[in-house]
């Protein structure tokens, strides 16, 4: 390498090529031609295989860095070789990479979608509704909870989607779609602060298709 590393994580094979993930010391000044980049920059810089890549590294650079100690003992860990996972040898935990999992729903009711505005999205942009799985909560249950929370509606004929792993930075995104089954929007202005039904011919900004939230609304859009 044309600048120093420190720890390095093997991730596997992208077709025949073995790849790895490095850290290098922060400020390090890289050589001409090089830039720093984010996982979410890459999106269509780079091939789809090699954005996945990407967003694995840096989940395992995560793991590494978050568990060099024993999160019950305090003790060092060292890397298994047999797994990923990190194992202590005072008290025998094993640690594995950390999956965060969120549910996010498509809400329809008729010919219109529910689509939200959150305080931290940028100006105008409306998304689907999304929450992290609660301790002991099945995957239905997260979906009907995170849309009555959310805008105080119910919601009926849960559907699987698909899923999305989402680096940001461990979450794993379940998709679904609900119909509408009753209830008066309300908001509580802090995690929404604009929340209303569309019809395809008037949708507001929507987020990019780097993310299944968008996956979600392109296929209520062109399913009819």
């Amino acid at each position: 390498m044309p600048f120093p590393v420190g720890r390095v994580q093997y991730l596997g094979h992208l077709d025949a090529t073995p790849c790895y993930a490095a850290e290098i010391p922060p400020g390090t000044e890289l050589p001409e031609g090089w830039e720093y980049s984010g996982v979410r920059e890459l999106f269509g810089r780079v091939p789809d295989d090699e954005l996945a890549l990407a967003a694995l590294a840096v989940q395992i650079i995560d793991f590494d860095l978050t568990t060099q100690f024993c999160g019950r003992c305090g003790a060092k860990t060292r890397q298994l070789r047999t797994e990923r996972a990190k194992f202590c040898s005072d008290c025998n935990l094993i640690t594995y990479p950390r999956l965060s999992p969120a549910v996010i729903v498509l809400v329809q009711k008729e010919d219109q979608v529910l689509l939200a505005r959150s305080p931290r999205f940028p100006p105008g942009l409306h998304s689907t509704i999304a929450g992290f799985v609660e301790p002991g909560e099945d995957l239905e249950h997260a979906v009907c909870r995170e849309v009555f929370e959310e805008v105080g509606i119910a919601v009926k004929n849960i559907r699987y989607f698909g899923s999305e792993p989402w680096p940001f930075p461990h979450s794993f995104m379940i998709g679904f779609v609900a119909d509408y089954a009753g209830g008066e929007i309300t908001i509580d202005n802090k995690e929404i602060v604009s929340v209303g039904w569309f019809d395809r011919n008037n949708l507001p900004p929507i987020p990019s298709s780097l993310s299944i939230s968008r996956a979600l609304i392109d296929w209520w859009v062109k399913k009819e």
